[in-house]
């Protein structure tokens, strides 16, 4: 896959079969989206086009609202939509001044003079444009204006529920990973950096690994106990993994990140982790001690064996 920081790095493709969004967690309703694409660019000779933006537009449009949160970063996505099979890749800064092209402006200027569209495929109630004016219907006009075809993809339905970013950001809220993932069609992941930590979980049997996620509007799912996979310097562990306020060893207030690695013992700070979200386990909880604590995570740790096998 081409990757191009900006519309003016874009040039010479033939016959450009173009989607354009966020896609971010590049789902399974974006992976319809593209897998009609490659069919469409096969049918007529061309090339897959996403035209994609950072930072997300509702960082630039709302930088007051404190609430976004991402289910990838940019370089999961991109490696997402390599694996996806997209040829060409986009990713044009989003400025208020480009927010503010009309969907005339936008079509005219964007996927016609800079991308050469030959065909453009949206999802469903795709909107474009200053103040999301332009609509399927509107570019279904300029299209014959500009001498190119528009086609629509409805929703992709699972378990009768129209998967969307917002929907699986809802499910890891719940702490809902295995809804998370089968919407997603993978495992969800946070990749972070190892820092400093209580090491309380030494003293009981059970050390762990205090992560700061890479990404910091990356969605993290709600507080609980989790099997997890970890991936470590190209080597595939398994551990579980606590994210919450850790109430039986501190009283602040503080919400942490820490995972176990099972028959682990080497120092791995200030080094990177991927922690995969395999399944929940239960929800945090308050021990009257330290050693009622252990023998949960001694349960928790079978519980999570069980899980992998």
């Amino acid at each position: 896959m081409k990757i191009y920081y900006g519309l003016n790095e874009f040039g010479n493709v033939k016959n450009p079969v173009v989607t354009t969004g966020t896609f971010d967690g590049v789902h399974l309703g974006h992976r319809k989206i593209i897998n009609r694409l490659k069919e469409i660019s096969l049918k007529i000779g061309g090339e897959t086009v996403i035209l994609s933006f950072s930072p997300h537009p509702r960082l630039v449009l709302f930088p007051e609202d404190n609430n976004l949160k991402l289910l990838s970063s940019d370089s999961e996505k991109t490696k997402l939509l390599a694996e996806a099979g997209v040829a060409h890749l986009i990713i044009h800064p989003f400025t208020k001044e480009f927010s503010r092209l009309s969907s005339a402006e936008y079509v005219r200027d964007v996927l016609v003079n800079k991308i050469g569209t030959k065909k453009l495929v949206i999802g469903y109630n795709h909107q474009f444009g200053r103040n999301r004016e332009g609509s399927f219907e509107h570019l279904k006009e300029f299209g014959f204006s500009y001498g190119f075809e528009v086609e629509e993809i409805p929703a992709l339905d699972l378990d009768n529920v129209n998967i969307s970013s917002t929907k699986i950001r809802e499910a890891l809220i719940r702490g809902d990973i295995s809804t998370a993932a089968r919407y997603l069609g993978y495992n969800y992941s946070i990749t972070g950096k190892v820092v400093q930590s209580s090491k309380t979980g030494r003293t009981i049997g059970f050390p762990t690994a205090n992560i700061v996620p890479c990404e910091r509007l990356k969605m993290i799912p709600s507080d609980g106990v989790y099997a997890v996979e970890v991936f470590h310097k190209g080597a595939e562990l398994k551990g579980m993994m606590n994210i919450g306020v850790k109430p039986t060893v501190t009283e602040q207030n503080k919400r942490t990140i820490e995972v176990h690695i099972f028959d682990f013992n080497k120092d791995i700070y200030d080094q990177e982790l991927t922690v995969v979200f395999r399944k929940r386990l239960r929800e945090e909880k308050k021990f009257s001690s330290l050693e009622g604590l252990k023998a949960q995570l001694e349960i928790d740790k079978t519980s999570a064996l069980d899980s992998f096998s």
